[in-house]
């Protein structure tokens, strides 16, 4: 079973930087897409970025011009760096995943919490 494990996540100060990762578990074929979701306490989990199959990118109205969202299949890892960090972009951060193993799944990570001071 192929599990999709996050890490990059922590405290850091308005204006800050931060890299999250999103690895698979076990070699792998490839990541067709990924898609990085965000979940603020009280709010419904919303859909920060996204990669296709042909790496083209879209990004919320939020993030656009400060995330950026990439995938290295030689590493079996997706990414979502994030500049200018605002206090509003505190939140869980969930990657999801469609990884080819035994056949095309969509897999979740399993969440990385992500705080922004003022």
């Amino acid at each position: 079973q192929v599990q999709l494990v996050e890490s990059g996540g922590g405290l850091v100060q308005a204006g800050g930087s931060l890299r999250l990762s999103c690895a698979a578990s076990r070699s792998i074929f490839s990541i067709n897409a990924m898609l990085w979701y965000r979940q603020a306490p009280g709010k419904q989990r919303e859909l920060v970025a996204g990669i296709s199959r042909g790496r083209n990118t879209n990004y919320a109205d939020s993030v656009k011009g400060r995330f950026t969202i990439s995938v290295d299949n030689a590493k079996n890892t997706g990414y979502l760096q994030m500049n200018s960090l605002k206090p509003e972009d505190t939140a869980v951060y969930y990657c999801n995943a469609e990884l080819y193993s035994s056949a095309w799944s969509w897999y979740w990570g399993q969440g990385t919490q992500v705080t922004v001071s003022s």
